[in-house]
């Protein structure tokens, strides 16, 4: 089965919950913003709207690349303008110094404070890459492009 990009259904209902604090001011017991990575995967892995957490397996491996992947920069709070709702983290995902020779087509995005819980997967070509730097870089963090968008 391959990749498919897609929001997390779990995220949708754990947003409604108060389980992700994506950020920058947080309205929860806990007044500290949760920590988000974005986990590179083979594209022999099976993500997809069904993931419901972050898992080794399928995630790539490689010179410079530590399993969990990246910790996404998040100086972005969610915004809405109409009828949507809207994040997109403050930088690109950035892996420097790494070596992945077998192919990769995917990112989890996903919350390490929070059990590891899965946001979203979103898919691009497939890539490899020796001793270089792979970037993801981000859209335009408003209603129509951003990285995550509710409406």
């Amino acid at each position: 089965m391959a990749n498919s990009q897609a929001m997390c259904t779990s995220f949708k209902s754990e947003i409604l919950s108060g389980i992700h604090a994506l950020g920058t001011t947080v309205t929860r017991a806990s007044t500290s913003a949760d920590t988000i990575k974005a986990a590179l995967y083979l594209a022999s892995a099976s993500l997809g709207a069904a993931t419901t957490a972050y898992s080794a397996t399928g995630e790539v491996s490689g010179a410079g690349y530590s399993a969990g992947g990246i910790t996404a920069t998040n100086a972005t709070a969610p915004t809405s303008s109409g009828t949507t709702a809207y994040w997109t983290p403050s930088a690109s995902f950035t892996y420097t110094n790494v070596t992945l020779t077998t192919s990769f087509d995917c990112v989890l995005v996903y919350n390490s404070t929070q059990s590891n819980k899965a946001i979203s997967v979103h898919t691009f070509g497939a890539q490899t890459i020796t001793a270089g730097t792979f970037v993801l870089s981000m859209p335009t963090n408003d209603a129509s492009n951003a990285l995550i968008r509710i409406a």
